[in-house]
Parts: structure tokens; sequence; C-alpha cells
């Protein structure tokens, strides 16, 4: 490592003001920061100087996702091997999958990053590390069996219009990877909600339809997996939303290391489990009747609320507005999959949907702490 600081330094004036190649001291910059820390201090003033940094944040929840990454490679080549009738060893079915995720996790970063560095670059801006969780959430929230042109595509899409276009990182107002997954599921929907896909090189006969697959075509009844293969993640499914299990030890990392907030997802599977309450009264038909526990592990609400409700900038920032915004996240998920069974994937449209509505609902939180201050401070002017 000392010999590649020596070099980085050798090269550094190059890239700074003045030298040859000044136009590219952001992407400079950006891998210099990414391979080692900055060595920039504070000269003057007074200032909140705290060990954890965005990159250091950015590189916990990537490890946070990495428990669902690994398990949702392994179940990407147990299912393919199951459709086709034979059975795998568990490396390889692993390795089946690692090499079927691998290229997508690969055009997901490159398109991303390119972006990010060439608006970096046009701006004269750094580049932020927003995007080294970006690059694998898009990823884990697609099909194993998605084209790469489209992967890129989406990213592209979600990057220039969910991100740059509002300033970068830190200033957009919907979640990038979300965003890049509604880009696909409304411009290609065959290859997003449809009953039959998910499954890597499929035989016709096997339809590889996810558990809210069935449910969309009414075969509730019929669903051919058990809560606890549901909850373990032996489905077919996107990449890394499978194993609620294995997000849960994502969550556990988050939680412990204090870069998620636990009121939101907590506040999202209390929602979910309302609604779900709600509709087991009812009861009106057959999808009103999965217990309500059971859309807690189903499709992506899991996935959903670790890793994309807890976003810190798409999410409110209010303590109260935190289980307003988790518990409506969940609410409107489990809603929007029993009332528009053409939407299964609900937690997808109620998150983007309550992303928008976060600022509003920390400004009425805000608003009403204003009014119970003036209201106390009147008591007590009177008082006196």
């Amino acid at each position: 490592m000392k010999g590649l600081r020596r070099f980085i330094d050798k090269i550094k004036p190059t890239f700074e003001k003045g030298g040859k190649l000044a136009m590219l001291h952001s992407t400079f910059e950006a891998i210099e920061s990414f391979l080692f820390v900055p060595d920039k201090v504070t000269l003057k003033g007074s200032h909140i100087r705290d060990a954890v940094d965005l990159k250091r944040t950015m590189a916990i929840v990537v490890l946070a996702t990495v428990p669902a990454l690994l398990f949702g490679m392994w179940n990407v080549g147990y299912q393919h091997f199951l459709a086709i009738g034979m059975e795998a060893a568990f490396w390889q079915n692993f390795w089946f999958g690692f090499w079927q995720v691998l290229p997508i996790i690969i055009v997901s970063y490159v398109t991303g990053l390119g972006i990010e560095f060439a608006f970096a670059q046009a701006r004269g801006h750094e580049v932020n590390e927003g995007f080294l969780v970006t690059g694998m959430l898009i990823p884990l929230i697609m099909p194993p069996d998605v084209p790469l042109w489209m992967v890129a595509v989406a990213t592209a899409f979600a990057v220039i219009f969910g991100k740059e276009v509002f300033g970068g990182t830190g200033m957009n107002i919907l979640n990038p990877a979300l965003t890049a997954r509604a880009f696909l599921f409304f411009a290609y929907p065959t290859s997003m909600s449809g009953d039959k896909v998910w499954i890597v090189d499929k035989p016709d006969a096997f339809t590889g339809a996810t558990p809210l697959g069935d449910a969309m075509v009414g075969a509730i009844d019929n669903i051919p997996y058990s809560p606890i293969e549901m909850f373990m993640g032996y489905i077919p499914g996107s990449v890394g939303e499978t194993s609620t299990l294995a997000i849960l030890i994502g969550a556990v990392i988050l939680l412990i290391t204090g870069v998620a907030s636990w009121r939101i997802m907590a506040s999202v599977f209390a929602g979910g489990l309302f609604m779900g309450w709600i509709f087991n009264l009812v009861g009106l038909n057959a999808y009103m009747d999965i217990p309500a526990w059971e859309h807690l592990i189903m499709g992506g609400f899991a996935f959903g609320a670790v890793f994309m409700a807890t976003d810190p900038v798409t999410a409110t920032q209010t303590t109260r507005g935190k289980y307003i915004y988790g518990f409506l996240i969940g609410f409107f998920a489990v809603m929007v999959r029993v009332f528009n069974p053409a939407y299964p994937e609900g937690m997808m449209l109620a998150i983007l949907f309550m992303n928008v509505f976060a600022p509003l609902i920390d400004h009425y939180v805000l608003q009403a702490n204003i009014r119970r201050r003036r209201k106390r401070w009147e008591r007590e002017k009177v008082n006196a």
C-alpha cells in the first residue's frame, strides 16, 4: 500500500490545477478517496468531527446486502436446476448463479459510475459515493433473467432523471434503485411483472412464477411454496429479495451500526400487518384471506422495508415522521397488492409514493411541534 501511496502522490500534480490532466481532477480525486482516507484536515473554525463519513456509511450498507446477494446467487442456480429436473450440489448452484448475477452487477456499476463521473467532470464537483449502494441494490431487485441492456438503460434513467437532475447525491427525492425498477416495470412489463419469468433458462413446461405471480393470476390456493420456504427464500424472485432470513441478517447489521432507522423498519412491518389484518377481517376473496404475516415474507416486502424505505435521503427526517412514513409504506404496499393484482409488487409503488410525500410529512410534524410549543408558552405566560 505504501508503494501505491507513493505512486498516487507522484502523479497527483498532473491532475491538479495547472497540470496537464487538470480536467480529470474529479475522476482522480474519486479514485484516490476510494483507495485511501483523504488527508485533508480542518485548520480553522468549529466543525463536527466524526469517524463515520459517507464512504463508510455506504460501505456498511453494501456489507449488509452481502447475505442477500450470496443467497440470491445460490438460489438462482437452485431454481435453474430445479426447473430442468436436475439435482445439483451446493457449489454448482452457487457458481451458476454467480456467473449469472455478476454481469448484472458489472453493468449496473459501469453504467451508473460512468454517468456519475461524467456529471462530476461537467460540473467540476467531487464524485460522491452514493452510487456505491445504488449500484448494488439495482441488481438485487432485478430478475435473474433480465437482459443486460435493460439493466443499462434502467440504470442510466435512474441516475440521470432520478438523481442528477435534482443535483446529485443527497438531493434526489426518489430512491434511485427503485426508480430503475419502476422504469423497467412500466417500460418492459413482461420482463418484470409477468407470471412466467424469474428463472434462468427454464423449460416451457415450467412456469417459474413467484408466490405473488401465482396470487396475481388467481392461483392463491395452489401456491406451491410453504411459509418456511418463502421465509428461507427457496422460491423464484428477484436476485436479493427472496430470502427474508438473509435480509434480516442485513437489517441487524444496519441497526447495530446505526446506519438505518429502526423506527422506519418496525413501522413498515406494522403497517403491512395492520393492512393485512383488515383484509383478513373483510375476507371478500381468497387474496384477502392470506394471513397478514405472510405478506411480510412474500415478494420484496422485507427487502423494501430494510434497504429501500430506510434510505436517509428520500425518507422522513423527524422522529414522529419516521413512524408515519414507515407505517404508510407497509399499509399501502399490502393495499396495492390486494386491490390491484396487476401490480403484485406493491412495495415498489408504496415506497416511491411515500418518497414524494416524505417532505410534507416532516412539514406537518414540525408545524404540530411549533403549535404545541406556542400553546405551552401561552399557558406559561398566563400563569406567570
